[in-house]
């Protein structure tokens, strides 16, 4: 295969991976959002939250850039369940917390009010990013092999449901961690994480894709199924990657939760799943060339370029042709005379 792997890492770079600087931004924005929260909920005398965590890709660190700056940032409240107690005595539904969140959030500076979704509070800001704050309650459940009480978190969505983000993104860590290499101890580089994004990136890579295809939580799961470590191979990593999850969802198409057994991501039959795998299937088709022993620089840029819908590649210089040129340059007669002279200076023979 075309080796690729210095054009992949620098795309994923420049191209894929969010700033540091756009990164604290949205942490800015994140505890902002989170002493408008809890300031709220004081003036109204409601329950005080017990934690407020990031989650989602921001915590997975596989956040990617968006072309419109529409960025979605997880972040959720969490509560005492015996502290969220309704004007009568009564036990809050999944609905009153929302709204409860939502009221504490409000802020005459929004131009478009915070709302509530199904299964969070969305807060708008005017640079087009927004702040899902979803909320929890802690709650005891019984194991059922050995009896005893253990905490659980409850998700607000149309009802009360079993799901906890932090033990999703410590899932997502520890697979970085064991199957990379190269993987950081806080998870922010390594070729898993990579990969990761870089899938994400090609399932948003059109804008008709967006609404049609699966999750970015979907696809860490499938990646976290099919990757496997090539270092120093980016590019083929993510050729066999894709090659893997479209295989595998000809076989399976449904998409388990991680840390929930009884739980799917995505079930069978989805359409979206079916979308995704059709994308997989066309592109592929544009990566075949990179088999071709004769397969040119030119031919394997414009190649990345289809998958990606991009332009980025064929701006790429052909490292070797620079590498022609610089041997040609180094065997020169000027450049002997020159290394000679060099020699000569230093006391040393040429």
């Amino acid at each position: 295969m075309k080796n690729c792997d210095s054009q992949i890492l620098k795309y994923q770079c420049d191209e894929v991976k969010l700033s540091d600087e756009d990164r604290l931004d949205i942490k800015d924005k994140a505890d902002t959002n989170r002493e408008r929260l809890k300031g709220g909920l004081q003036t109204a005398e409601k329950p005080t939250p017990i934690g407020m965590h990031t989650q989602g890709s921001y915590s997975m660190k596989t956040m990617i850039q968006e072309d419109d700056g529409d960025y979605d940032i997880d972040d959720g409240v969490y509560f005492e369940k015996d502290d969220l107690v309704g004007p009568r005595g009564g036990e809050m539904s999944a609905r009153d917390v929302r709204e409860m969140v939502c009221e504490a959030l409000q802020d005459s500076r929004f131009k478009r009010a915070p709302e509530v979704r199904k299964n969070c509070v969305r807060v708008y800001y005017n640079d087009g990013y927004h702040v899902d704050v979803p909320s929890y309650q802690k709650i005891k459940v019984k194991d059922p092999i050995s009896g005893e009480l253990k905490t659980a978190w409850e998700l607000a969505g149309p009802d009360w449901k079993r799901s906890d983000a932090r033990a999703v993104t410590k899932w997502f860590k520890t697979a970085n961690s064991t199957r990379c290499s190269d993987a950081s101890a806080d998870g922010n580089r390594g070729q898993f994480v990579r990969i990761t994004r870089l899938m994400k990136k090609f399932a948003k890579s059109r804008a008709s894709w967006k609404s049609k295809t699966i999750s970015g939580f979907a696809i860490s799961r499938l990646v976290e199924e099919c990757y496997l470590e090539i270092r120093g191979r980016n590019d083929q990593v993510l050729r066999r990657t894709m090659q893997q999850i479209h295989d595998r969802l000809e076989v399976n198409d449904e998409i388990d939760h991680p840390t929930l057994s009884d739980e799917n991501i995505v079930d069978a039959g989805s359409p979206k799943v079916a979308f995704f795998r059709d994308c997989l299937d066309e592109n592929l088709k544009h990566l075949e060339i990179l088999d071709d022993p004769d397969c040119t620089h030119e031919q394997a840029m414009k190649a990345w370029d289809r998958v990606f819908n991009s332009d980025w590649f064929k701006e790429q210089p052909d490292p070797d042709a620079e590498k022609k040129l610089d041997g040609r340059m180094s065997s020169g007669p000027f450049i002997k005379q020159g290394e000679a002279r060099y020699a000569a200076s230093e006391g040393r023979f040429a």
